[in-house]
């Protein structure tokens, strides 16, 4: 593998109160919580950080109004005060989002009355705080099916638009309290003695190096690969997990769909939504069991066609065909597993599997958990380490003027341009994705006239931007940057020779010679291409069968 950064320092020999398997939005979000109560840390992942279900999810910050049908009241309580939480907390990165709720009114059950749905929403709304309000938009309700009767409902809920760079910032911020981040890095081993956790066995995936650590305590926090992490350290424990894979498709977007969302049902009545998305429209998701490896996920032509005829069904005048199908994904939601059950009605509540219970002392595995409740599930897993973590204060993230938010952020945006001396609108860019951390970017850009080019001729964020990925984000390759750091190449206009701009640019700013700049060019086509799906949606694929 070619590698874009400094020669990471050793760890061999080295102590650590805590070791975090698995550096997705949970490991993150236990790893900085750890240091920052003060234990020597180290969070590992075998890829990069944020590149397993983090990256393939539907990037929604939400209280999950699906959980109250199955009367997981708790549940829903904790995601609402986790999404106000994060609403205030990273604000440049986690918006409000409005939402319709619309239903078919064909053989609509009687729990799902307009009365019982109204008061679902009323509860929903008063448990985030009741503050924002929620306004209609009449616009994208008329380009729903008119051959079909609909009830619809407006609410509100949050996006994360890339869960990655949230990722990134708390990774960041786990390492100034203490800890020690290392991707590319995969478990072999944890290592016991006389039934307690000593220690683990590593290898570099860079350079292929096998080395040993000790450590007091471990959390496998690996999501999917959860079973694989414990047979492979020997663990005699029952199956934790039930993969669930998810796909979705990318769309360009059509008239009304802007800055609104929308919650519905797919064709065979699973929850299906559609929402607005970097400038596109992402739609899904599908329910699949998957048992196989995590590392290959991808979506099937049958789960690709479920969705665009979900999506068609829903808007048949939008004017898209399988053709304008930009990209699909798909990840696997590392759920309990639950033979026998309906996946609807297998709990979105994470677990923590003390492995105690299986003869060894000092490991934990995580079962499920999300993006809204990470933060939530890191103080549980604290605590039950023996941490001290007093439970936060609420957080009712107000209502501003948006007038209000749009000129503070306008006059952010512009001391960044002019510490930069970058145009205003890669300014705005920059400031959008780094919040506070900005400034620090447009720093490095102003020394450097390289620093200051865009990425390529479509975007406006700029080479500094990956710079800064690769000396304090631990970005090692081209993909890391790109789809992880700086996601540029989730866009719309994202092509290929894009791809070779950017690596151009920022080869040519970090100092890569010729060979290194094509060489990561071409390792990250070939990841972008597994990972955003191209796939042939010109030709129908035969009705979709998904099962579950």
């Amino acid at each position: 593998m070619a590698v874009c950064t400094a020669e990471r320092a050793p760890l061999a020999g080295r102590h650590f109160d805590v070791l975090v398997i698995g550096g997705g939005v949970n490991g993150v979000a236990i790893a900085r919580e750890c240091a920052c109560r003060g234990k020597q840390t180290l969070v590992i992942d075998q890829h990069d950080f944020a590149s397993g279900t983090t990256s393939r999810s539907t990037r929604m910050i939400h209280g999950g109004l699906r959980y109250l049908e199955h009367l997981e009241i708790g549940l829903v309580r904790e995601s609402l005060r986790e999404r106000e939480r994060l609403l205030c907390q990273s604000p440049h990165l986690v918006r409000p989002m409005q939402f319709l709720l619309a239903l078919s009114n064909e053989h609509r059950p009687l729990m799902r009355s307009s009365l019982a749905i109204r008061t679902g929403l009323w509860l929903y709304h008063s448990w985030a705080g009741g503050q924002r309000q929620v306004t209609p938009n009449y616009e994208l309700e008329r380009q729903l099916d008119a051959g079909r009767s609909w009830s619809v409902f407006s609410y509100e809920d949050a996006q994360c638009e890339f869960p990655e760079r949230l990722i990134a910032e708390w990774l960041t911020e786990a390492v100034t309290a203490g800890a020690t981040a290392r991707n590319y890095t995969r478990l072999l081993q944890v290592l016991v003695r006389n039934g307690r956790v000593t220690g683990a066995r590593l290898r570099d995936m860079l350079t292929g190096k096998e080395f040993e650590i000790i450590a007091h305590q471990v959390v496998n926090a690996s999501g999917p690969w959860v079973d694989l992490v414990a047979k492979a350290s020997g663990l005699k424990s029952a199956q934790m997990i039930g993969g669930v894979r998810g796909a979705h498709i990318v769309l360009p977007q059509f008239h009304g769909i802007s800055g609104t969302g929308v919650y519905t049902e797919a064709v065979d009545g699973r929850p299906f939504f559609v929402i607005p998305w970097n400038g596109q429209v992402l739609a899904g998701t599908t329910e699949v069991a998957d048992s196989g490896n995590p590392d290959n996920t991808q979506p099937s032509a049958d789960e690709v066609e479920y969705l665009f005829k979900s999506f068609s069904s829903l808007f048949p005048h939008a004017g898209l065909s399988r053709a304008d199908i930009r990209y699909s994904f798909a990840g696997v939601r590392p759920l309990p597993y639950s033979p026998g059950k309906k996946m609807a009605s297998i709990t979105r509540r994470h677990i923590i599997h003390n492995h105690r219970e299986d003869g060894v002392s000092g490991m934990l595995s995580i079962i499920g958990g999300k993006l809204t409740t990470a933060m939530t599930l890191a103080r549980e897993v604290a605590r039950e380490l023996g941490i001290h973590v007093k439970e936060p204060a609420n957080i009712f993230a107000a209502p501003a003027p948006a007038n209000g938010v749009e000129s503070s952020f306008r006059h952010w945006a512009r001391l960044v341009a002019c510490k930069a001396g970058i145009p205003e609108s890669c300014a705005q860019a920059v400031a959008g994705w780094h919040g506070r951390h900005a400034l620090a970017i447009a720093q490095t850009a102003s020394f450097n006239p390289k620093l200051r080019l865009p990425l390529c001729e479509h975007t406006c964020h700029i080479v500094a931007e990956a710079a800064e990925a690769v000396r304090h984000e631990f970005a090692v390759t081209l993909a890391d940057i790109l789809l992880r750091r700086v996601p540029v190449a989730l866009g719309a206009c994202w092509s290929e020779p894009c791809s070779y701009q950017a690596a151009s640019r920022i080869g040519c700013a970090l100092g890569w010679n010729e060979s290194l700049i094509n060489t990561e060019f071409e390792r990250f086509e070939a990841e972008r291409e597994k990972f955003l799906h191209p796939g042939d949606y010109r030709v129908p694929h035969p009705p979709a069968v998904v099962n579950g």
